[in-house]
């Protein structure tokens, strides 16, 4: 009896990290070729500016970089976190997540934007590490946020959850605001992308509830995951 219950639960933790790589690989892949894909699409194109007066008085913050990088590490935690939450709810998370960068490549190639950056003075180590990301990251593809989206779903995906103990819910929530004040106080986006960022994450929470649509993801990881996990143990047999 207690044999076949650690088995079961061998099983299901095997299962949770073969999805949670899918999820995470899916997750990084289209990130990889969103930005790219619509500067393509975009070069040469006039691109509007979307900057209101309110973003001038904004002040420029370059140890802010710190979140805005920084945040990465909290994501990774949270999809490990959602990958053992019931298959359904799983699914409509990562749903949710296909369809922010879905939709916002859309926005990207039809209603392209850009922004004025500010001249960087000064020699602190912020400055610097806020220099690099403007090297790697040019001031186009911005509305909506990316960004944003992706630090508000990552908050909503756990907000209603009670079996995730109040404190990450709450620290989930902050950093999610935290991010949005990241993007505006580098330089990296403006207030309307901002808010189109978290409406825009909001929505798609929406849309994957459509059982259609997150079927359709489980799907796929389902394949991968068979895919990874024969592979996986032809290399432990090896």
């Amino acid at each position: 009896m207690i044999e076949k219950k650690r088995e079961r639960n061998s099983a299901g933790e095997r299962e949770r990290r073969l999805y949670f790589a899918v999820s995470l690989f899916l997750m990084l892949l289209i990130n990889r070729l969103v930005f790219p894909l619509a500067r393509l699409f975009t070069a040469g194109a006039e691109h509007g500016n979307l900057s209101l007066p309110a973003d001038a008085l904004i002040p420029f913050l370059p140890w802010m970089i710190v979140i805005y990088v920084g945040v990465f590490a909290w994501w990774v935690y949270v999809i490990w976190l959602i990958s053992g939450f019931e298959r359904r709810e799983a699914d409509r998370f990562f749903t949710a997540n296909l369809l922010v960068y879905g939709i916002s490549f859309l926005f990207f190639v039809f209603f392209p934007t850009e922004i004025q950056r500010p001249e960087l003075s000064g020699n602190s180590v912020w400055v610097f590490f806020v220099g690099l990301l403007y090297r790697f990251d040019s001031p186009d593809n911005l509305f909506p946020s990316i960004h944003c989206a992706l630090g508000w779903l990552f908050w909503i995906g756990i907000r209603g959850r009670k079996e995730v103990p109040f404190g990450i819910r709450l620290a989930g929530f902050l950093l999610g605001i935290a991010v949005c004040i990241s993007t505006v106080t580098i330089r990296q986006h403006v207030l309307a992308d901002v808010f189109g960022g978290i409406v825009l994450s909001e929505i798609c929470w929406l849309l994957a509830a459509i059982p259609a649509l997150r079927r359709r993801y489980g799907a796929v990881v389902d394949f991968l995951m068979r895919r990874l996990d024969a592979f996986l143990r032809r290399m432990t047999d090896s």
